[in-house]
């Protein structure tokens, strides 16, 4: 639905099957195992940097969004490629990996740890690299965080403590914070209140297409 919203809004939009994204079958899925912050990143960088360079879109005006996993991707990615990216949106996102051991429905499922240590790893070196928000001395974006306070699978935890780093590090971060909400917005007056939001965060950050 996003994706319609920017287009419709006349946003070019990008969406990059990167490794270990679905429809590709699960080799394809588990070459993502491990590459949270890294070759998944990568993927989404090429792709962006490659429609900027052939120049299907002004590159000097891009912002990157994702929810979930794509919270994070849109985190992770503003880190990585801090001058791509004029601003970024994280919605409903993961930001600090081995916060995912301790928080959440899928450490309190069963087979849930086996599940993280199987995709992410338990080498806390790699897990604490790759994850936003030990990195936000190293990002140039506008940031924008949108998060519900009732979220099993990504806890509000990760936004807050998103949030408070961004602050210590005296960079100013855009905020929704939704109360009645779990993984996801829903209730028609809340996705409206969210879409302007972030309608109004894009143009104040790349501008009306």
């Amino acid at each position: 639905s996003e994706v319609q919203l920017f287009a419709n809004r006349g946003y070019a939009v990008l969406q990059v099957n990167y490794r270990g994204s679905g429809g590709y079958g699960k080799v394809f899925e588990e070459m993502g195992y491990r590459e949270w912050g890294g070759k998944m990143i990568d993927d989404i960088v090429a792709a962006t940097q490659h429609v900027a360079e052939a120049g299907h879109v002004d590159g000097s005006r891009v912002c990157i969004y994702g929810g979930s996993y794509g919270g994070y991707a849109a985190l992770m990615s503003a880190v990585r490629a801090p001058t791509l990216y004029r601003c970024t949106v994280g919605y409903a996102g993961v930001y600090d990996l081995g916060l995912m051991y301790e928080e959440g429905d899928i450490p309190d499922s069963w087979g849930g740890i086996g599940y993280l240590e199987r995709v992410l790893g338990r080498n806390e070196e790699r897990l604490a690299e790759h994850s936003p928000v030990n990195r936000v001395d190293e990002l140039e974006a506008a940031v924008m965080l949108i998060h519900g306070t009732q979220d099993r699978r990504a806890p509000v935890e990760h936004a807050k403590v998103m949030r408070r780093e961004l602050e210590r590090a005296e960079k100013h971060v855009t905020w929704q914070l939704y109360g009645v909400s779990g993984h996801g917005v829903y209730s028609v007056e809340n996705r409206r209140e969210m879409y302007e939001g972030i309608l109004e965060f894009l143009h104040a950050h790349i501008g009306q297409p």
